[in-house]
C-alpha cells in the first residue's frame, strides 16, 4: 500500500499517481526505503509525503501540480548518511542542507529528464537555509511542504505512539 503520512488515501490508484508512475519504481528510489529519515520514517516515505502533499496543494492552486509531485519524489534523492557527512565535513565544505539537493538534482537528472522547474524545486527546497531564492512559487511550496513533512514525521510517531518505520 502506497500512503502519505497523515493520510488514508491508497495513492498507487490515483491521479497523483498517474504523475510519478514512471519513476517511482525505478531501483533508486527502492534503494530509499531502507534509508531512515527523520527518525521514525525512511527516506523515500519522506519523498512520497513531500511529493503527495505538493500535489495537493499546487493543484488547489492551479499550478503545475504535475512537477510538483515529480521534485517532491526527488528531492532527497541521495544515499550517504546525512550524520557521518556532517560530523567529517572539512571545513569550507559545503554542510549537508546544502550539499544533498545539488546531489539529488544530478541523481534525478540521470533518473529523468527535469524540467527548469523541477531542477529549481529540488535544488532550493531547503531555502531559507540556502542561496539563491527560489524562481518559481512552486519551489516556495515544496519548501513549506518538506519542512510540514519533517514536523509530521518527527512528531507524529510520538503523539501516536507509533515507532516503527513506515
Amino acid at each position: 500500500m502506497l500512503k502519505a503520512i497523515g493520510s488514508r488515501k491508497e495513492l498507487s490508484f490515483s491521479e497523483y499517481y498517474s504523475c510519478v508512475s514512471d519513476i517511482i519504481g525505478c531501483r533508486q528510489l527502492i534503494r530509499l526505503r531502507s534509508i531512515t529519515h527523520h527518525i521514525s520514517t525512511t527516506r523515500f516515505q519522506h519523498c512520497l509525503n513531500v511529493s503527495y502533499y505538493s500535489w495537493l496543494v499546487c493543484r488547489k492552486l492551479g499550478l503545475n501540480a504535475r512537477s510538483a509531485a515529480r521534485a517532491g519524489l526527488l528531492h532527497d534523492l541521495f544515499f550517504y548518511n546525512r550524520k557521518e557527512y556532517n560530523s567529517s565535513k572539512e571545513k569550507g565544505q559545503l554542510s549537508h542542507s546544502a550539499m544533498h539537493a545539488f546531489i539529488a538534482v544530478q541523481n534525478a537528472a540521470e533518473l529523468t529528464p527535469l524540467t527548469p522547474l523541477e531542477r529549481d524545486m529540488i535544488e532550493k527546497h531547503m531555502w531559507p537555509a540556502t542561496r539563491p531564492l527560489p524562481k518559481y512559487k512552486e519551489t516556495y511550496i515544496i519548501t513549506l511542504i518538506d519542512k510540514y513533512c519533517a514536523v509530521l514525521e518527527f512528531c507524529l510517531p510520538k503523539l501516536t505512539g507509533l515507532h516503527e518505520k513506515h
